[in-house]
């Protein structure tokens, strides 16, 4: 196992951590990791930005983040990568030191330690390496942005700019022994009942009540098994309702509801199925609601893919190379699958499927959030040795 140089390591993700950069708001996070590339020995002409926050429908101060060094010696192309942004409720997080453990010293905001702490094992690795003068393969450093609000910074990144690499890894996540290697697809529903408003003490009898058509679909769906855990035969997928918005005052039959909600599954064509199964709830329910006139209210339903499934072959070369990373620090390696959206997914759709390794975090997106030093330095290791591979002996 190579050495690092623990002390800095420890620094610099509670550096990384000190500053504030939600999803869209990542440059001075951008701006901090390109000046310690450089005052590591990284040259300037191999650190650039992408176009992804002008693609984002969110927008965005900056890009991804792209390093792309040339090797010492042969090998494929290897790509480290972690993303840059954090949750609102990080904002103003002043991590403080207790043991082994980084902690937001205000008990009202989280850490930002998801993903501040993958970037520092990407910086970590990469500095050590010019540090100690390692030889190592073709390396590729990613950091990327809008982790957080689907995906979008992996979703819109410029393939062209990584260079082909053939092994990837993507740190985002707790123990330092777990490998994902597959992670589930997600769809957004957009859906918006229009009713027909009357008066609801004069004339009721006028109106139509989308919060009652929205109410019939939804109980439609959770009693046929289509909301929740949904289950059908060896088929598994999830789905929810995240938020509902409707009605302005209670004299008015409600005109008009709007719905967000989301479909998850590892197989594509059930999570498809699911979807199917709402639009079609909600159109029953439609059609099953009139006035006195027999007026009908009307139904809005997009959808939004926002990551498809994936799943890495286990006897991939690159989980085979992440499984003996792991094994080198004499912990047992974790081979598993995540029901969470991750970059990876992007990653894989782009053709780099990647393995997503986890570097101490706790409790992430509350005010528990921690991230464990040990772990977090193992993790260090872990991407030291995946970024050298078998290109250099300890």
């Amino acid at each position: 196992m190579h050495s690092i140089d623990t002390k800095a390591a420890t620094k610099r993700v509670v550096d990384l951590i000190a500053i504030p950069g939600t999803s869209c708001q990542e440059a001075q996070v951008s701006e901090w990791i390109q000046q310690s590339l450089t005052d590591a020995g990284v040259p300037a002409s191999a650190i650039s930005t992408d176009g992804a926050h002008r693609k984002s429908p969110a927008g965005g101060e900056v890009g991804n983040l792209i390093v792309k060094l040339k090797g010492t010696v042969r090998g494929p192309r290897r790509l480290l990568m972690a993303h840059m942004d954090t949750v609102p409720l990080a904002v103003n997080s002043n991590p403080v030191i207790e043991g082994d453990t980084i902690r937001p010293k205000s008990r009202t905001t989280a850490l930002g330690g998801d993903n501040r702490a993958g970037c520092a094992v990407v910086l970590t690795a990469i500095t050590e390496i010019l540090r100690q003068g390692l030889p190592h393969p073709p390396l590729t450093l990613l950091f990327t942005v809008q982790e957080e609000i689907g995906l979008r910074g992996a979703r819109f990144l410029t393939p062209g700019k990584l260079g082909s690499p053939k092994l990837c890894f993507n740190w985002d996540g707790r123990d330092p022994a777990s490998l994902i290697i597959a992670a589930v697809g997600a769809t957004n529903l957009e859906i918006a009942v229009d009713g027909i408003a009357s008066h609801a003490g004069a004339h009721p009898e006028d109106g139509v009540n989308a919060a009652v058509v929205a109410s019939l679909a939804l109980a439609d769906l959770q009693n046929n098994g289509w909301h929740g855990l949904v289950t059908k035969g060896n088929r598994r997928g999830a789905s929810n309702v995240g938020v509902v918005q409707g009605g302005a005052a209670t004299n008015v039959v409600m005109p008009r509801v709007e719905i967000q909600a989301e479909v998850r599954s590892h197989n594509a064509a059930f999570r498809r199925k699911i979807v199917s199964e709402w639009k079609k709830a909600f159109e029953r329910a439609v059609r099953s609601v009139s006035n006195a006139s027999r007026g009908r209210g009307s139904l809005t339903f997009e959808e939004d893919t926002r990551y498809e499934a994936f799943k890495i072959p286990a006897k991939s070369e690159c989980v085979l190379e992440g499984v003996h990373a792991v094994e080198s620090l004499g912990l047992k390696p974790d081979v598993r699958s995540c029901d969470g959206g991750l970059d990876a997914n992007w990653m894989s759709e782009h053709g780099f499927p990647a393995v997503t390794l986890g570097c101490g975090q706790y409790n992430i997106h509350t005010v528990d959030e921690t991230l464990n030093i040990p772990e977090y330095l193992q993790a260090c290791h872990v991407g030291l040795s995946l970024a050298v591979g078998g290109s250099s002996q300890s």
